[in-house]
């Protein structure tokens, strides 16, 4: 299928083939019909990708901040992989349309193949002939909406929230500073609602427009015609709302916002322009200022979008599917009109040359829709902005080399194993198999992967492919791996291999079942070369050792799919293997107890591990710390002697004699490279995996039992099946 997208570092449109995506339960398969092009969002994603490395740095200050963090915790080399996988991918745009469903998950019972639905989202309304949404984010369009008409759904539900924010009241005059596609909405849902209305914008065609849709009066900033409109209809007191629907660098929608503004007016955010709030004139006034999110409440929650768990009406009215639905119904009952709206109705196979026109301005338009194909269309070759070199992909398989298949290809895949296997000559990388159709797209594009997909059944089938790499969300792990495995695939899982004691049964009775035990878990701590090189100047050890193991996690952002232990585990459970994982190899044994301690919320958390030889090891894994300190520091006490490990960058080892690390490495090496190496090299010759399957086993029952010891206040003893 085909779908527009955007390499945010080359600037590069393209309309390209990607697989089409899968049909997943708790939402619909949609065959678009129309999708929207939002000139003011869409348009700004396009210049800021044509701006240089500086200018996209100066334009995301808030992103250059993340990226030092980023080089603080894991070194220049590992952050400069991340950054390039995520600039140099292609990257969706779109997040509003029309279709009809195609296809229905389980659990969906409110609309059936056939039904035209609106779609929001800008990870599943995209511009795209077959896109998957979840049911909290379509709603279906009532008999007699022109399909053309409904794509307006996103767009027409951001407008609304914002007005909903305003609350305006029967008779009240609110001013609309921006009548672009967001503002022209605006104007007719407040007109609708009984508010008198005046309209801001520099651009005299949007004025007369707006008058056109209800506006009583409309023009430029400053200009007279606004002031003595103000004046008029309010007697000289104010507006008693201000909707700030522009965008740009410019303060002036805030200061005009200020000056225009009755005492206590209330000012509401839509868009994006700048919000140096002058002081005085909004302290002096009282002004209430508020923000709209988006389409409303559930926006941004994935419980809500994602999982489909609805809001109680009861408690929140208005949620964002709500107000798709609502203002599908304004729309069919003809009290909102989106026809003169529509400056241009483009066939989706000129999208590359539709974004250049509206980008380069030779094209004007309030509103873009791209019409689609009814049918199927036969796949023809992607249409490039600038065409890009091709790399073939390899097909044909040369003696000793082991074919990979790969489950997700999300940052860390992409920047951490992926560029290593992709430098094998042993390799080859032959099917991706992603969620997002546009993941599986980059990673075949970037890696020269032979064919990407969003099929994972038939990945697993498919008896060409020797080996499995599962680096997926933590939820995912422990099944994709028992399938793995009983389809006779080794596999290479990233951590955690399971979330519960029921899920490594069921891994442990796929490997008795298939006779298959070829798993590796992402354990990279223990193929580390610094680490290695300090246990091995270390030496023998003799008698018990105590192990201090400093972990200085750091605080995860507001969203992190990391914060949904309902579902993906809790942080440490996701995390806390590498470290056991690293002391029991230094220890040259498995725990054989786990104690647990946390401060409240389990911020902190003290993990005491008991060795058979009497040997102990506390990891204390704190997100309370600052981020200008390393992360993982690490001493080794045992026969006199003391192993200092310092976050990958230095080591020491004290003895008779002190040994340090000969120099400060260029970055952090974790260990990726070798260990991926290791296991290629044992799929290869048939040897043993790089990881007794004991052990993987005993590191994660005792990462579980972590949680285990917090919730009763006893130590748990570790037991490997046998």
């Amino acid at each position: 299928m085909k779908q527009v997208v955007q390499n945010y570092k080359s600037g590069e449109l393209a309309l390209l083939d990607v697989p089409a995506p899968a049909c997943k339960p708790g939402g619909v398969l949609v065959r678009t019909a129309f999708s929207l092009i939002s000139t003011g969002t869409e348009l700004m994603k396009v210049s800021e990708a044509g701006m240089s490395m500086v200018g996209k740095a100066r334009s995301r200050p808030d992103q250059v901040a993340k990226v030092m963090q980023s080089v603080a915790a894991n070194g220049l080399t590992a952050t400069y992989r991340k950054v390039i996988n995520k600039l140099d991918s292609y990257t969706p745009l779109g997040y509003s349309l029309c279709g009809v469903v195609e296809e229905v998950g389980a659990g969906i019972e409110d609309v059936a193949v056939g039904d035209l639905v609106a779609c929001a989202g800008n990870e599943h309304a995209l511009h795209s002939e077959l896109n998957w949404v979840p049911k909290n984010l379509y709603a279906k369009v009532p008999a007699g909406l022109a399909p053309s008409h409904a794509a307006f759904g996103t767009v027409g539900s951001i407008a609304l929230q914002g007005v909903r924010q305003g609350e305006p009241q029967l008779g009240e005059v609110a001013l609309v500073v921006g009548l672009g596609l967001i503002g022209q909405l605006v104007v007719q849902l407040l007109t609708a609602s009984g508010a008198r209305v005046i309209g801001v914008d520099p651009a005299a065609a949007r004025c007369e427009l707006a008058e056109q849709l209800g506006a009583i009066a409309c023009g430029a900033p400053g200009s007279d015609v606004v002031d003595n409109a103000v004046a008029e209809l309010t007697g000289g007191h104010g507006v008693d709302q201000v909707y700030l629907a522009a965008g740009g660098s410019t303060n002036e929608p805030v200061e005009l916002a200020a000056r225009l503004a009755r005492d206590r007016g209330r000012v509401i955010d839509i868009g994006k322009c700048r919000l140096d709030l002058p002081w005085n004139a909004y302290y002096e006034k009282e002004l209430d200022v508020r923000f709209s999110r988006s389409y409303g409440p559930g926006r941004y929650d994935p419980s809500y979008e994602l999982d489909g768990r609805d809001y109680p009406i009861g408690y929140v009215r208005w949620t964002e599917r709500r107000n798709l639905e609502c203002f599908l119904d304004l729309a069919a009952r003809r009290k909102i009109d989106v026809a003169p709206l529509i400056s241009h109705i483009a066939d989706f196979s000129t999208a590359v040359e539709t974004y250049q026109r509206l980008n380069d301005g030779e094209l004007k338009a309030v509103t873009v829709l791209f019409r689609y194909p009814s049918e199927k269309a036969t796949p023809a070759e992607p249409v490039l902005a600038s065409a890009p070199v091709p790399s073939p992909a390899r097909t044909s398989r040369r003696m000793g080399q082991v074919r990979v298949g790969f489950i997700g290809a999300g940052n860390y895949a992409s920047s951490m194993l992926l560029p290593h296997l992709a430098e094998r000559e042993d390799v080859l990388l032959h099917t991706v198999a992603t969620t997002s159709a546009l993941s599986g797209a980059n990673a075949k594009r970037k890696f020269d992967f032979a064919q990407a997909s969003t099929d994972v059944d038939a990945l697993l089938s498919d008896d060409r492919i020797d080996a499995v790499f599962v680096v997926t969300r933590h939820s995912s792990h422990a099944e994709l791996t028992r399938r793995a495995l009983l389809a006779g695939k080794a596999v290479f899982v990233e951590k955690p291999l399971a979330l519960s004691e029921d899920e490594v049964g069921k891994i442990l009775a796929a490997v008795e079942e298939s006779g298959n035990d070829r798993l590796q878990v992402g354990f990279n701590r223990r193929f580390a070369p610094l680490l290695n090189e300090a246990k091995q100047q270390f030496g023998r050890r003799v008698g018990p050792a105590s192990v201090r193991y400093l972990v200085n996690a750091g605080r995860l952002e507001q969203g992190s799919w990391y914060n949904q232990a309902g579902t993906e585990g809790t942080r440490f459970a996701g995390e806390g293997g590498h470290f056991i994982d690293t002391v029991s190899w230094l220890l040259g044994a498995d725990p054989a107890s786990v104690y647990a301690c946390a401060t409240p919320n389990q911020a902190d958390l003290q993990v005491l591990l008991r060795y058979p030889d009497g040997s102990t090891a506390t990891i204390s894994y704190a997100t309370s710390g600052s981020t200008g300190f390393q992360k993982e520091t690490l001493d080794v006490l045992a026969d006199g002697k003391v192993l200092k490990f310092d976050d990958f960058l230095r080591t020491s080892v004290f003895a008779r004699k002190k040994w340090s690390s000969p120099r400060i490495p260029k970055g952090r090496d974790k260990g990726q490279q070798a260990e991926v190496a290791a296991f290629v090299e044992a799929v290869a010759s048939g040897g043993p995996m790089p990881v007794p399957l004991g052990s993987l086993v005993s590191t994660t029952l005792a990462t579980l039992a972590a949680g285990t010891s917090l919730a009763t206040g006893a130590a748990v003893r570790i037991e490997v099946p046998s």
